[in-house]
């Protein structure tokens, strides 16, 4: 492998340069740093991570904290965010908070115990991007005392630079949108218990359908109100029962996410009805499958979401000072051939 010496002379620098350069400090100009990397790359030039970390103090990891892997939206996010990421030339460490563990008391979850109590003490990553995590108080002056940037998307948390996307006006649309198409008898598919952690998702777009609903002056029916589990066999398990049960008769369906769409859509085929003539569905995420399905969703742009962390990441680890504020997350209803007028 190349020496640094053997770059330095190449680029017409310092081996001091070269190794300012590499590590991205903003000493360094646009032009100096360009030679240097072109040097770096015709020589196949790697910088060793461990002798970068013990110059810099810096790691180049950037931890990132999911609640669920097994959610195409955190898994949009956290693709948007790891590629902003590796562009840097960051890597990135995956916490993830274990579904068996959601439902744990606050402060019992054990995985959140050790993030906290031990993972972040070693000071292994640069910072953390924590996604759809309401922080504790504790937590937070932790994070403080680690000096680290921490940014969170899903809601607004004191003291760090978060984005938060209003769930309640994005079901409340989405709600809208089918009270405005002439339906009255309107199902909501929710999550179910073990969604409703940290920013409260199922429960704020839950809020959202009866707010519609009461706007338009329909009394909510908590017959049509049902379970799933943001996955298309929960959605279409949901809609199976919904259909099922004499005692409702709905005619539209907003899901809580487009993967239960899907199954929702799924489900009313499979009864031998017709979407959208005989049921109109929409979703919530702008699920990269939804203008296949020719899915009607409130886009929420996850993976632009991911993106715009990592930047704010990427900003801050160059300054001396944190910012504390919060961003609202764009959103957009995108109508489909899944939505029609009731019949």
């Amino acid at each position: 492998m190349a020496k640094i010496h053997k770059v330095a002379e190449l680029a017409g620098v310092s081996t001091a340069t070269v190794s300012r350069a590499l590590a991205g400090k903003s000493t360094v100009s646009d032009a100096t740093r360009e030679r240097v990397e072109a040097a770096a790359k015709e020589l196949g030039y790697v910088v060793s991570s461990s002798a970068s970390s013990l110059a810099s103090g810096r790691t180049r990891n950037v931890g990132i904290v999911l609640p669920h892997l097994r959610s195409w939206f955190y898994m949009a996010v956290l693709r948007g965010a790891q590629l902003s990421l590796a562009d840097a030339g960051y890597d990135v460490t995956l916490y993830h908070l274990a579904e068996d563990d959601d439902t744990a008391a606050e402060g019992d979850n054990p995985r959140r115990a050790r993030l906290f109590d031990e993972f972040l003490r070693r000071k292994r990553v640069d910072a953390l991007i924590a996604i759809s995590l309401d922080l504790t108080e504790n937590e937070v002056a932790l994070l403080a005392q680690l000096r680290r940037p921490v940014v969170g998307i899903g809601g607004p948390l004191p003291g760090i630079h978060t984005m938060s996307l209003d769930d309640t006006a994005v079901a409340t649309a989405a709600t809208m949108h089918l009270v405005e198409l002439g339906h009255r008898s309107i199902a909501h598919l929710s999550g179910g218990p073990s969604f409703d952690v940290g920013f409260h998702p199922p429960a704020n777009r839950r809020a959202g359908w009866e707010a519609a609903l009461q706007s338009a002056g329909i009394e909510p029916d908590p017959l049509l109100l049902r379970e799933g589990d943001f996955t298309i066999k929960g959605g279409y398990d949901a809609t199976v029962a919904l259909l099922d049960d004499p005692h409702v008769s709905p005619t539209a369906i907003f899901a809580a996410s487009d993967e239960m769409a899907f199954g929702a859509m799924m489900a009313v085929r499979d009864r031998g009805l017709r979407v959208p003539e005989d049921m109109s569905v929409i979703g919530i995420d702008g699920h990269e499958l939804s203008e296949v399905f020719g899915l009607t969703t409130v886009d929420q742009f996850p993976e632009v979401q991911g993106r715009h962390a990592a930047e704010i990441v990427l900003h801050e680890l160059d300054k001396a000072h944190h910012e504390s504020m919060d961003e609202s997350l764009p959103w957009e209803l995108v109508a489909r051939r899944s939505t029609a007028t009731r019949q």
